[in-house]
């Protein structure tokens, strides 16, 4: 078997526990078409790499850190892509956006390229690349260390950058949501990233795919309802709801 071969089937194991909490190598092996011995030397050495744990016959994704940047934008493509045109009917021509970082928020880019004039202000070099056949756009990029893997700028130099601007929508996800509403992410730079996104725009436009809910992380800052408008397939809990009526928070279901 060629090597992309190989690499291409790990990453589909890491998109297909990015949707599904735990599966075990027999239902990996019917997935994909592959033996269960095959699979099991897949999750041998994804385990090594500290990608994922197996316990008790079954895998998860290890929550220390975010995948890499390929699975992710393939795990609940076709749901971030119905996300994305929900955005897009929301922003219209001559807009002016802050774009956060994530394969979410860069679906949502690739819709709101067909718009005209749009200034955008982002971090996320994945928005910039898909925005740059868009009629008219002008685009302003954070500066500072770059994160290779995920090709987007978090740090203070990033959170300085959005002070400098007054948008009509910031759009930016996160790296989970818990059930009692928290907007959850693995590492406090991405935290204040997001803060300083959603600071900088009149209205503030949450983007999240289902697989993101009942995901607990270890940083937090705001909750579901401290936002504008929520765009989401998540089958978010009724005490959650009644919050987000109360705040008047718009929850858009694709």
């Amino acid at each position: 078997m060629s090597r992309d071969a190989l690499s291409q089937r790990r990453d589909k194991i890491i998109a297909l526990l990015s949707e599904v909490e735990e599966l075990s190598a027999q239902d990996l092996s019917q997935e994909l078409g592959v033996s269960v011995q095959t699979i099991r030397t897949d999750l041998r050495d994804l385990d090594e790499a500290a990608l994922v744990q197996r316990k008790n016959g079954a895998v998860r994704l290890r929550q220390m850190e975010n995948i890499a940047y390929a699975p992710r934008l393939d795990a609940s493509s076709i749901e971030k892509q119905r996300i994305a045109r929900v955005v897009k009917t929301l922003v219209g021509h001559n807009a002016r956006l802050a774009l956060g970082t994530g394969t979410t928020v860069e679906h949502c880019a690739r819709e709101l390229s067909a718009l005209q004039n749009l200034f955008v202000a982002t971090n996320n070099i994945h928005a910039v690349l898909a925005l740059q056949h868009a009629p008219g756009v002008v685009v302003e990029m954070a500066g500072g260390t770059v994160r290779l893997r995920d090709l987007d700028v978090v740090g203070p130099l990033s959170r300085n950058f959005f002070t400098r601007f007054r948008m009509d929508y910031a759009i930016f996800s996160c790296g989970g949501l818990s059930e009692s509403g928290a907007v959850l992410d693995y590492n406090s730079d991405e935290v204040a990233a997001r803060s300083a996104i959603a600071a900088c725009a009149k209205k503030k436009v949450l983007v999240v795919d289902s697989a993101k809910f009942g995901r607990e992380l270890p940083c937090v800052m705001h909750r579901i309802w401290d936002y504008d408008i929520v765009v989401t397939e998540a089958e978010l809990g009724a005490a959650i709801k009644s919050e987000c009526a109360r705040s008047g928070c718009q929850i858009m279901c694709p």
